[in-house]
């Protein structure tokens, strides 16, 4: 592995050298006292244009489904022409936010066998995630579903195979993939800035209670209101419960908890930023401490992970904590740490720290040390470290509108998108593995490469 690194080391580190001469090109050096720091901009190349119109439809209009569509409508060419959802509620939202031509439906079929519509956004519960884009790539659409992309470990391969018989462009939307700040973090990883990755850590904290999915109900929520029946057709059939509708990422029925919600982020720029497919060992440990609301699932969790050595990255360990009774809350990063230093990556920045030595081989020098009483002179020196900071230019229009257009963009040319179903499974697999861990309470097994579970 070392050997493999090295070129690329030394090209990063020439490049380290003339980076305070590059003021001119949107790199800048901090004032006098912080000589170890430099600043640069991270830029996104304009003249995104409108090639031809894709019309798209919207199949669960919560609060990610309705974020995702104001999303796309940002980027040319692109127009919403049906909502699907549960409850009347949100119909007629879709009405007033989008505009009362809108098609609106509880049924999504109804939505797939529409000749207008290109493409679908699936923000609906976890537990729908499969079925509608398998149907939805079935029925001719092109699909962007949100993370995780499955609710169960054994969903993953029928969504595999529906994109790959189809042709069809499958995007999962762990928004954060596609952001400047990812690809820098790839760009420094791969060009050998932190030396040989060993350690990785994620971090997710929140305390409001519309963070912990404490969400609002709405005084209408009824079985008048809500298709309750098709809600729980392919799970347990229970009686109408608004919790369990409204608040559902609580419940295992319907949503994966800490580690569906928000591991999974952690997970898809991780791989996106080292190539890795996943780990090959996970465990996680954690409990429901202080939301004590009715849900099933921990309000803190801890995930420990074994990657193993391949052909894109060495072998190393990751660490991921959620807390939902962090007195801080808003705090959010992935640190990726190496050999010879680290990085903390979010998706609008990226800041590396580098630990500077030096040696000597002055006989003087070395005698210097030695009569003032330094017992190994030859030991390499810690000096304080560089840190260069990557920031997105002014105007970023951020991670998310940067994963849709890569969506879009993949329909109009019938090309690649960052995370197909295939990089989607190997981000989900871990996370809802972590779960099976947490409630079995032991470790669990997985071949990253066959995606299968082992054991």
């Amino acid at each position: 592995m070392k050997e493999k690194n090295e070129p690329s080391r030394r090209n990063f580190l020439r490049k380290l050298g003339t980076a305070t001469a590059a003021v001119a090109v949107g790199q800048n050096v901090f004032a006098a006292d912080k000589r170890n720091e430099v600043f640069a901009y991270l830029k996104r190349q304009a003249g995104i244009t409108a090639n031809d119109q894709i019309n798209i439809a919207l199949i669960g209009a919560g609060g990610q489904g309705s974020e995702d569509t104001n999303v796309a409508l940002q980027i040319p060419g692109i127009k919403l022409v049906a909502v699907c959802d549960l409850y009347d509620g949100r119909l007629a939202d879709a009405k007033k936010r989008w505009g009362a031509d809108i098609y609106t439906t509880k049924i999504y079929k109804e939505i797939l066998n529409r000749q207008d519509i290109d493409a679908v956004i699936i923000g609906t519960p976890d537990h729908w995630h499969q079925q509608i884009s398998v149907d939805a790539m079935r029925a001719g659409k092109h699909v962007y579903c949100e993370k995780p992309m499955v609710h169960a470990i054994t969903e993953g391969p029928e969504v595999i195979k529906a994109q790959k018989e189809t042709g069809k462009i499958f995007q999962v939307g762990s928004q954060g993939v596609s952001s400047l700040g990812n690809e820098k973090a790839k760009e420094l990883l791969a060009s050998g800035a932190i030396g040989q990755l060993n350690y990785a850590e994620g971090f997710w904290a929140r305390r409001g209670p519309v963070e912990v999915w404490q969400y609002p109900i709405p005084a209408d929520a009824s079985p008048q209101t809500v298709d309750w029946d098709t809600y729980v057709s392919n799970t347990h059939k229970r009686p109408f419960d608004e919790k369990r509708f409204f608040r559902w990422r609580n419940y295992t029925d319907y949503g994966t908890g800490m580690a569906g919600d928000l591991f999974v982020h952690l997970f898809s720029s991780l791989h996106f930023v080292t190539g890795s497919h996943g780990p090959e060992k996970i465990y996680a440990s954690g409990g429901l401490r202080f939301w004590n609301d009715g849900r099933e699932v921990p309000d803190v969790l801890l995930g420990t992970f074994d990657y193993g050595k391949n052909a894109m990255h060495p072998a190393f360990n990751l660490s991921l904590r959620c807390n939902f009774v962090d007195g801080t809350s808003g705090t959010t990063y992935l640190r990726l740490v190496g050999s010879e230093g680290a990085m903390d990556i979010t998706w609008d920045k990226v800041v590396l720290k580098r630990n500077k030595v030096f040696a000597s081989d002055d006989p003087f020098y070395l005698e210097k040390l030695r009569q003032s009483g330094d017992r190994n002179p030859e030991r390499k020196k810690m000096l304080p470290p560089e840190e260069i900071s990557y920031d997105a230019d002014k105007g970023y229009l951020g991670g998310p509108y940067d994963h849709m257009n890569n969506f879009f963009t993949a329909i109009r040319n019938n090309g690649k998108v960052t995370e197909d179903a295939t990089f989607g499974y190997r981000a989900a697999a871990p996370a809802l593995l972590c779960n099976d861990s947490y409630f079995k309470n032991e470790p669990m097994h997985w071949d990253p490469e066959k995606m299968v579970k082992k054991g």
